[in-house]
C-alpha cells in the first residue's frame, strides 16, 4: 500500500497542474458566457419594444371597426412604410 502512495507523490505536481489549467478554462469559459448573456440582454428592450409597437398596430386595424376589405390595403400600407 505504501509502494502506490510513493509512486503516486512525483506524480501530484502533474495532477495539481492539470487541474490548475482546468479551472483556468472553466473560469474564462463562464466569464464568456456571463458577457454573451449581458449582451443579449442588451438587445432584448429593443426588440420588445418592436414587436410591442407591432401589435398595439395591429390590435388598432382589428378594432378600427373599418371592413375587411380595407384591412389588406392598411398592412400593405404599413409594409411600405416599413420598408421605406
Amino acid at each position: 500500500m505504501f509502494d502506490v502512495i510513493w509512486a503516486a507523490i512525483p506524480l501530484a505536481p502533474f495532477a495539481i497542474g492539470g487541474l490548475a489549467i482546468w479551472t483556468h478554462h472553466k473560469r474564462k469559459t463562464l466569464e464568456l458566457e456571463v458577457e454573451l448573456t449581458k449582451a443579449r440582454a442588451m438587445e432584448r428592450p429593443q426588440v420588445s419594444d418592436k414587436l410591442e409597437q407591432r401589435v398595439r398596430t395591429l390590435e388598432r386595424i382589428i378594432t378600427d371597426g373599418r371592413g375587411r376589405d380595407d384591412l389588406a390595403q392598411q398592412i400593405e400600407d404599413l409594409r411600405e412604410k416599413q420598408l421605406s
